[in-house]
């Protein structure tokens, strides 16, 4: 071959290159838009499933939770384990799994089957959502364009999560309930024959075995920190609430100090010593910690004192995503112009200050003041997720991709559960005393209304009647104080994050870096007919 027909065949391989990483983006997000799209459509059909399987109260925990549980536990083990064999193989994998685990779902006949269904659900989710985001950092080595990648896919994460309550709920007035799970084979099968043609293969410098008692070890770990965190944010003090936690925790400390003992660590705990990147961690888990927890409460709250409908509220809530959605798509920008110490610490004051502003909310609905604030919380949440999961995978060395987007994962997920155990902790300590004794009501009535405001609605309906309105009046107020008090403690948790943020790097540092070819979809359905 002539050098002007390498020369030429060079240029066109880099244009290809250049084309194809925003496709590869496209096929990413969609990956992570159907696994976030799956955490939360179940919520809208739990009634329905209920009425035909009959599951018992623990086996409905179990199909609520489990998804959530399995996935969490096993992201460090699959992004490692993607960083070894290859995270495109890792996410066709999830792929496959995904859509199996859909149909088994769709079709269960008993809460078992659907448990373990679900399970399923877990561990191809544990494939996906670290494949898309160390595929994502091998694709985008520019610093710039790969922080204008990850607002994308970080605008897609919010849209998944709000579209899958009304997904579930538009299926589910048209069909049956396994519809919810149906819905995704037919995108698992689009999803495999062309991830498995665009995407591109990458792996790690593949140093030393891979460590399956660590991977284990840290799956069980986490496995007995997120179930133990869950239990405790239901209340139970008790063995089968701290039990899990403790053990949990000492399986981490176990599997932390294996790692540093290991010549070929399954993750490089020195990436902790970076300031930037232990930093970017924490603010990931103190961002999520307040969203989840308030948005829970703010359910409660729209649904319970406002008397909204499930659609109603998830009405009142989308201006939080779409607002989510804009600071993602803009975030490249800010964070070019601000840098990450300015825009994560920023996100954090402007959070606080939303929700400051939302303690103004009463008994009484308040539209203009929710719009308001809302938009200022989601704009301001995802301001500080973008700048630090941006600066947590710079940080990362490309080869511990995985590893690092785990370990981002992880920590989401770990900070969901805090806040919503932490959180409803504060919200009930403060709801709880205020209706130990209400004048006119029994004093065992008052003490089962002190558990929540749903079962104190339930109370007022039994004794009916002036004690009943009496109750229900009382119990509201009760509320309404326990979300105010909520809300100042996340203020404060939020402020603390600033604080910490400012151990993040002043400026967005983009240094040279080799480009990685993504070999457009001809050149590699050439390259296997030749093998």
């Amino acid at each position: 071959m002539s050098g002007t027909t390498t020369a030429a065949a060079l240029r066109r391989r880099a244009a290809g290159a250049g084309a194809n990483r925003w496709v590869v983006l496209v096929v990413l997000c969609a990956s992570l838009l159907l696994v976030a799209v799956d955490a939360t459509v179940l919520h809208v059909a739990v009634p329905a499933v209920t009425e035909d399987l009959r599951p018992g109260g623990i086996e409905l925990l179990w199909i609520v939770d489990i998804y959530p549980l399995v996935c969490a536990s096993l992201l460090i083990l699959f992004g490692t384990l993607g960083d070894r064999v290859g995270r495109r193989r890792i996410l066709l994998l999830g792929y496959a799994l995904f859509g199996v685990a859909s149909a088994l779902a769709a079709l269960a006949d008993t809460a078992q089957v659907l448990i373990a269904a679900r399970a399923l659900l877990g561990v191809g989710g544990a494939m996906i959502m670290p494949a898309t985001l160390s595929i994502l950092r091998q694709v985008f080595p520019d610093r710039r364009e790969r922080a204008l990648a990850i607002g994308i896919w970080s605008a897609v994460a919010a849209v998944g999560a709000a579209v899958g309550p009304l997904l579930g709920g538009f299926l589910l007035e048209h069909f049956w309930w396994g519809s919810v799970f149906l819905v995704n084979i037919p995108l698992m099968l689009v999803s495999l024959p062309v991830g498995r043609l665009l995407l591109p293969e990458s792996k790690g410098d593949g140093r030393g075995p891979w460590d399956v008692v660590g991977a284990l070890m840290a799956a069980a770990g986490l496995f007995g920190m997120v179930l133990g965190v869950k239990r405790l944010g239901g209340g139970d003090l008790d063995v089968a609430g701290v039990g899990p936690l403790l053990v949990g925790g000492a399986l981490l400390a176990l599997f932390v100090r294996r790692q540093r003992r290991r010549a070929h660590p399954l993750v490089d705990l020195r990436m902790f010593a970076r300031p930037a990147f232990s930093t970017s961690v924490g603010c990931i888990v103190l961002a999520m910690l307040a969203l989840v927890g308030l948005e829970l409460i703010a359910a409660q709250y729209l649904q319970l004192v406002l008397g909204l409908s499930p659609l109603e509220t998830g009405l009142r809530l989308l201006p939080l995503t779409f607002a989510a959605m804009g600071a993602g798509l803009a975030g490249a920008r800010m964070l070019r112009r601000f840098g990450p110490r300015r825009m994560v610490c920023s996100g954090f004051f402007l959070t606080a200050f939303a929700v400051v502003l939302l303690t103004a909310m009463g008994g009484t609905d308040d539209p203009a003041l929710m719009l308001s604030g809302f938009v200022l919380l989601g704009f301001g949440l995802e301001t500080t997720l973008f700048g630090a999961y941006e600066s947590m995978l710079s940080e990362a060395p490309p080869e511990q991709a995985g590893g690092a987007a785990a370990i981002g994962e992880t920590s989401y997920q770990l900070g969901a559960g805090i806040g919503i155990a932490l959180l409803g902790t504060v919200m009930n300590a403060a709801y709880a005393p205020g209706l130990s004794s209400v004048p006119g009501v029994p004093a065992s009535a008052s003490a089962a209304a002190g558990n929540s405001l749903g079962e104190a609605y339930e109370v007022a309906g039994q004794l009916g009647g002036a004690a009943g309105e009496t109750l229900r009046a009382a119990a509201r107020d009760c509320f309404v104080h326990g979300l105010h008090v909520t809300l100042l403690v996340s203020a404060g948790l939020l402020l603390l994050g600033a604080v910490m943020a400012l151990r993040l790097p002043r400026t967005m540092s983009c240094e040279p870096t080799a480009a990685v070819e993504v070999p457009a979809p001809r050149e590699v359905a050439e390259s296997r007919v030749s093998a």
